[in-house]
């Protein structure tokens, strides 16, 4: 199963490190999924929205969407990330576009692992925990009241 998480930027993303974010996704995939791929597409916050109403009824946009597979064998599924709201997000909690990246990158892996912060009684916010420590990042997302 270990094959390459898959980025693709269909957004400009000033201050980021493609590279070094495919080798984050990476160290994503081998330690937190098990193994197991995934995809994300780093896009803007109006392809996000469409696809947050689309797939999940709900007509706003947000800074992260998970869309699981289903299935317990091969990729674990696909994530969506608005990086206009990753680089807001960033600029108000004091690091760059690339670390908030890697903070949603983490939080939808989580989601496609079956983690959900809106009904596990905080089972996600203590993994996602455990992990930001882990992987050397700041403020998780569960952590600071994000409703993605």
């Amino acid at each position: 199963m270990n094959e390459d998480p898959l980025l693709v930027f269909a957004a400009a993303t000033p201050g980021v490190d493609r590279p070094a974010l495919r080798r984050f996704a990476a160290r994503l995939r081998d330690e937190v999924a098990g193994g197991r791929s995934f995809c994300c597409r780093i896009t803007s916050g109006r392809e996000v929205r469409e696809l947050n109403r689309r797939f999940l009824g709900e007509d706003r946009s947000t800074d992260v969407l998970s869309f699981p597979s289903g299935s317990g064998i091969g990729p674990l599924g696909d994530i969506a990330i608005a990086f206009p709201y990753a680089r807001r997000q960033a600029e108000a909690l004091g690091h760059s576009p690339d670390v908030e990246l890697r903070v949603l990158l983490l939080h939808g892996v989580l989601h496609l692992l079956g983690y959900d912060h809106e009904t596990d009684r905080g089972r996600m916010r203590r993994a996602e925990e455990r992990w930001r420590t882990r992987l050397g990042l700041p403020h998780s997302l569960t952590g600071r009241g994000s409703r993605s």
